[in-house]
C-alpha cells in the first residue's frame, strides 16, 4: 500500500528486531498533570480503556509463573486484547523474581499500559487488613520494593496500586487506614530512591458508601505539605451499573459527584456487574461521556479470565486454548461503536467547562474521616535498609522473534469454531514517509488520536521512513514464523 505521505511495510524479522532493541519508543511513559494521566511525550491526555487480568486467580502466582512470565500465554492474551481495542491492563499479583521482559515487551510493542497491584496472596506479600501491624514488616517492604525495582524501567508501567479493598468493613477501618498511608509513603520514596522515572502510587477501594467519601480524602491529603503520604492516583471497584440503566438510574451520577472536588487521577479499577446476565456493558457509554470524564478517566472491566465467581470474558482450558465467551463480543461492540471523541485542553484553567477543578491544590490531613481510625501516628518505614541495600534487578525491554509474536494455542469463537480473526500479535506503531505520519495503532476507528490514547507513537527509523504493521485485518499478512476480586484474594487482608 502506498499515497504520496504514507507507506505501510510489513516488519521482517531484522526490522524487527531493530525496533524491540529500541521498544521504549513504542510506547510513551506517562505522568499525571492535575487530576489526569497524560501522555508525558505529546501531552494528551489519557484515558484508562482496560480489563482487569490474573489468570487462575489467587494461584496464578507462584514460584513458577505469574501472569506476565510466560511469553506464549501472553502472546495469546494480547491477540485479544487488541481485538477488543483496550489500552490497560491491571494486574493483580505477580512474583518478582521471574522474568517478565517478554511480556512486558509484547504488551509494549501492542500499545498497552499496565497498571500492577503490590501485593501477592502468598505470605510474607501483603497485610492482613485487621492486624497490618503484624505484616507490615521488612520482609514484607523486600517484595513490595522488588516489584517496584522489577517494573520501573518498562515504559508502559502506568502505576502500582499499594492495596485493594485492604479497608473494607468497621474493623479494617479502625485497624488499617495509617498501615496503607505508611505504605503509600515507603513505596514512594523507593521510586524517588531507585527508579529511572516517578512512577504513579494509588490505592483501589471498595466502594463503600461507609468509606466512599473519608478514605479516598485520607489517602489523598499531605501532612505538612509532604506530597509523600498522599496517593497519585485512586481507584474506584464499582458494580452498580447493573443491567439495564441510565446514567441517573444507576448512581453515576451521585459517584461523580462524591468524587468532584477530588484533586487526582480517578478511575473505575474494576467494573462490570453480574448480577444480570448476559452482560452488555452499557455503562462503557457512561463512563466515557462528558458526564463522567470530568472527574473519572476511563475505567477497567472485570475480569477478562473466567474464574469461580463467573465474571469472566473467556475461558480457559486445562490445554490453555482460549473460548471466547458471550460477555467479550458485548464489551467489544461497545469499545467499538463508540468514538471517543473527548478532546481535553489540559492548559487551560479552571474556568475550562471541561475540567473540574483540575488545578486544586492537595488538602491538608483533618484530624478525623467519618468511619476511620486515623488518630493514631503513621507508622515509620521499616524497611528503611531495604531502601539502599536491595540488590538492583530491574526488568528490560527485549528483541523478539516473528514466532514470539505467534500464539501456539488455539482461540475459540462463542460456537466452538476456530476464531477466523490473527493468531499473532501486531506491532503497533507510527508510519510515516515526509512530513507527516499517521497512528496506525488506530484499532477499527474506534479511537480518536487524542482522546483514549493507545499511543504506541514509535520513531524507530529505517532509512527515511518509520516501519509499522497495518492494522487492516483484511490486507495484511500474517508473519512467518466488593470487588469480587477481594474474594479470590480473601487472604490479602485476613
Amino acid at each position: 500500500m502506498k499515497s504520496s505521505y504514507y507507506r505501510l511495510i510489513f516488519v521482517s524479522l531484522i526490522s524487527l528486531l531493530v525496533l524491540t532493541k529500541s521498544a521504549n519508543g513504542f510506547i510513551h511513559p506517562l505522568s499525571i498533570k492535575n487530576r489526569h494521566f497524560i501522555d508525558s511525550v505529546t501531552n494528551e491526555p489519557f484515558f484508562i480503556k482496560g480489563v482487569d487480568y490474573q489468570p487462575g486467580g489467587s494461584s496464578g502466582v507462584n514460584t513458577e509463573k505469574d501472569p506476565l512470565s510466560d511469553a506464549d500465554v501472553c502472546a495469546r492474551d494480547i491477540i485479544l486484547f487488541q481485538e477488543l481495542g483496550i489500552n490497560t491492563i491491571r494486574v493483580y499479583s505477580v512474583n518478582p523474581n521471574l522474568n517478565h521482559d517478554k511480556c512486558m515487551t509484547l504488551l509494549a510493542v501492542a500499545g498497552i499500559y499496565l497498571v500492577l497491584d503490590i501485593n501477592s496472596p502468598l505470605e510474607n506479600q501483603h497485610l492482613h487488613r485487621y492486624q497490618p501491624w503484624t505484616t507490615y514488616n521488612s520482609e514484607y517492604l523486600k517484595h513490595v520494593f522488588k516489584v517496584v525495582e522489577v517494573f520501573s524501567s518498562y515504559n508502559n508501567t502506568l502505576g502500582y496500586f499499594a492495596g485493594n479493598e485492604i479497608i473494607n468493613d468497621k474493623t479494617s477501618a479502625e485497624a488499617s487506614p495509617i498501615y496503607v498511608k505508611g505504605l503509600i509513603r515507603d513505596i514512594k520514596q523507593y521510586i524517588l530512591k531507585n527508579s529511572p522515572r516517578v512512577i504513579p502510587v494509588g490505592y483501589s477501594a471498595a466502594d463503600d458508601l461507609n468509606f466512599r467519601i473519608s478514605l479516598a480524602k485520607y489517602l489523598e491529603c499531605s501532612i505538612d505539605g509532604n506530597n509523600e503520604l498522599s496517593i497519585d492516583f485512586y481507584g474506584v471497584n464499582s458494580y452498580q451499573w447493573c443491567g439495564k440503566q441510565t446514567f441517573y438510574t444507576s448512581g453515576y451520577n451521585i459517584l461523580v459527584d462524591d468524587y468532584k472536588e477530588f484533586t487526582k487521577p480517578l478511575f473505575l479499577s474494576e467494573y462490570g456487574c453480574n448480577e444480570v446476565k448476559p452482560r452488555m456493558f452499557e455503562e462503557t457509554d457512561a463512563i466515557y461521556s462528558k458526564d463522567m470524564n470530568k472527574v473519572f478517566c476511563g475505567g477497567l472491566v472485570y475480569e477478562f479470565t473466567q474464574g469461580p465467581n463467573n465474571y469472566g470474558l473467556v475461558d480457559v482450558d486445562d490445554d490453555g486454548n482460549v473460548h471466547i465467551l458471550e460477555d467479550f463480543n458485548h464489551l467489544k461492540d461497545q469499545f467499538s461503536k463508540k468514538k471517543f471523541n473527548l478532546n481535553l485542553n489540559l492548559n487551560n484553567n479552571n474556568n475550562n467547562n471541561n475540567l473540574i477543578n483540575s488545578n486544586q491544590k492537595i488538602p491538608e490531613c483533618e484530624l478525623n474521616y467519618d468511619n476511620l481510625k486515623v488518630d493514631s501516628a503513621i507508622p515509620e518505614c521499616v524497611g528503611q535498609n531495604e531502601l539502599d541495600s536491595l540488590s538492583k534487578n530491574k526488568g528490560n525491554f527485549v528483541p523478539l522473534t516473528e514466532e514470539d509474536l505467534i500464539t501456539s494455542y488455539t482461540i475459540y469463537d462463542v460456537n466452538g469454531n476456530t476464531y477466523p480473526r490473527k493468531k499473532y500479535v501486531h506491532v503497533m506503531s507510527y508510519a510515516k514517509t515526509g512530513n507527516k505520519q499517521t497512528n496506525s495503532n488506530r484499532m477499527d476507528g474506534d479511537l480518536e488520536k487524542s482522546s483514549i490514547g493507545v499511543n504506541a507513537g514509535s520513531y524507530i527509523s529505517s532509512g527515511n521512513e518509520v516501519i509499522g504493521i497495518t492494522n487492516n485485518e483484511d490486507t495484511e499478512e500474517k508473519p512467518k514464523k466488593r470487588g469480587p476480586f477481594a474474594f479470590l484474594f480473601r487472604n490479602e487482608g485476613e
